[in-house]
């Protein structure tokens, strides 16, 4: 890893909120089939924060909703494995006081501060309570996360009964944000599949962001660092994909996480990637392509992108770092004319000094031998996302004092 002195300088936030953990959210995405009505029913999540904190609260959303959002009922709890929850540790989520909310159509609402001393990497369970029919799930596919439905009001339950069902997403929450007894600061990481680690073991916590909060956690300098995951896997920075471009989302994402101190971009691969695939019958589905509109980019298009975010962050005094785009020969939507980019953007990251520090993904993951191919072992069977190997290679290559 290699950094740049920048013209900016990070902040840490004294005994004031800070981001722990957070999803990006996005529409539903009818490729991956059909949410529940969510009708008279209980949602349960569980997600483990990065750094630990005395209060906490949470941001639910429903900025995707083509309507209100009622929730009847919410509860935060410790969470035990198989979607149970610690008994004691139940705390009632409110709103203003009051145990129920509507959130308006297309915005987000933030809980009460709770009282539930936190330590490190806990993991905690969500459970809400969906009265009606919800319309327009705002959610966020593929993270590798299992959630459960349950009949009825069920947020208290200790156990899942025997009629929850399974979801392999998360919905309704993006965030939660703690009150640290000391200072504190937030990385948000911003990308597609590679940062949402969709390759990885399901309910493992086993993303490369993971494994760098679990790295930061082990630190002793009298700081809190958490770390905010804001991939999306089939997002692109220039165009939409899966997800709003993240040029379109980068304030709502990463700019207005509370504690923020550093911003990590590692995204590009997926603009590069879907516009390059061979449409000739050889690459993806037409379907799929056609989730994924626009001309092909340039070296030049994505370099203008960067130095968007660049300037936008450095206007908040945020330090940005850039993670170098990793191989991907041998996946489906590979062809030399995308590969060919990729090198020039990587160069470009590494050499143009644009950056307050570097990552470098690509030197971690490229097979010596064969250097446009992740190494055997580090990718997840497609070529093209890491697995649990590769994520933690990603995680324990990271230098910690580009945090400090």
């Amino acid at each position: 890893m290699t950094g740049t002195t920048g013209t900016t300088t990070s902040s840490t936030a004294d005994c004031g909120w800070v981001r722990t953990w957070g999803t990006s959210p996005h529409a539903p995405i009818g490729a991956f089939g059909p949410l529940p009505s969510f009708a008279d029913t209980t949602l349960r999540q569980v997600v483990r924060i990065s750094g630990g904190g005395r209060q906490i609260r949470l941001r639910l959303t429903n900025e995707y909703g083509t309507a209100p959002l009622s929730i009847g009922a919410a509860q935060v709890a410790l969470a035990t494995p198989d979607g149970g929850i610690r008994p004691g540790s139940e705390r009632v989520l409110t709103f203003d006081g009051r145990p129920a909310v509507t959130i308006p159509t297309g915005a987000p609402m933030l809980s009460d501060p709770i009282d539930l001393p936190l330590p490190v990497l806990s993991e905690l369970s969500v459970s809400l309570y969906l009265p009606e029919a919800v319309k327009s799930a705002t959610c966020h596919a593929m993270g590798v996360q299992t959630a459960w439905t349950m009949p009825g009001n069920r947020v208290d339950a200790l156990t899942l009964p025997a009629d929850a069902e399974s979801l392999p997403l998360q919905a309704l929450i993006s965030a939660i944000d703690v009150l640290a007894d000391g200072p504190a600061t937030t990385i948000a990481i911003i990308g597609d599949s590679n940062t949402d680690c969709s390759g990885t073991t399901p309910d493992t916590n086993r993303r490369w962001t993971d494994r760098l909060a679990e790295r930061l956690a082990e630190t002793d300098d009298g700081r809190t660092v958490c770390v905010s995951n804001q991939g999306i896997s089939g997002n692109r920075m220039l165009n939409d994909g899966l997800g709003d471009a993240v040029l379109a989302r980068f304030d709502r994402d990463v700019l207005a996480t509370p504690g923020l101190g550093h911003v990590v971009l590692a995204i590009g691969l997926g603009d590069i990637g879907v516009s390059y695939a061979p449409k000739d019958g050889t690459g993806p589905s037409p379907d799929f392509l056609a989730m994924f509109p626009g001309a092909p980019v340039t070296a030049e298009d994505l370099i203008a992108g960067y130095r968007q975010l660049i300037a936008r962050a450095h206007a908040r005094g945020v330090h940005v770092l850039a993670a170098t785009l990793t191989p991907y020969e041998g996946d489906e939507i590979f062809t030399p004319e995308g590969e060919r980019v990729r090198r020039q953007v990587n160069e470009w990251i590494r050499t143009s000094g644009a950056f307050d520090a570097v990552m470098d993904f690509d030197a971690v993951w490229s097979d010596p031998a064969h250097p446009s191919r992740i190494r055997d072992g580090f990718h997840a069977g497609d070529h093209l996302h890491g697995s649990d190997a590769g994520c933690r290679a990603l995680g324990d290559s990271i230098d910690l004092t580009l945090f400090r």
